[in-house]
């Protein structure tokens, strides 16, 4: 089970930190991502880790740059640092693990994470 957090409501330019704890299972080995889903819209990739030793890390363009994802398999948990906020950025934030152990490529597929949290909302005001 994945719990976000940290969704709140931010102004452009300021940063914000998001939580997903995962309980139940170890993200150890596995990629985790982040997606994102604006109001009215499909959800959208936004960052992912890999869960191999060589630890690879793909972001979408529209948050390079910006975001950062990272991971602590001893706590079991993946944060994503949000900075220079834009108002485009508003969404839930979903958390996800990849349904793949050990998968060689960064998955950036929704349909390559079986196990989602519930989202944390991040609202972005001009």
């Amino acid at each position: 089970q994945l719990q976000a957090s940290g969704g709140g409501l931010a102004q452009v330019g300021d940063s914000l930190i998001l939580s997903c704890a995962a309980s139940g299972g170890d993200i150890f080995g596995y990629g985790m991502g982040w997606f994102r889903q604006p109001s009215g819209k499909e959800r959208e990739f936004v960052a992912a880790i890999g869960g191999r030793t060589v630890i690879r890390i793909f972001y979408d363009d529209s948050v390079k740059g910006r975001f950062t994802i990272t991971r602590d398999d001893g706590e079991n948990e993946v944060y994503l640092n949000l900075n220079r906020l834009k108002s485009e950025d508003t969404a839930i934030y979903y958390c996800a693990k990849d349904s793949e152990y050990r998968r060689l490529d960064v998955a950036t597929s929704a349909d390559d994470y079986d196990n989602w949290g519930q989202g944390t909302l991040v609202t972005v005001s001009s």
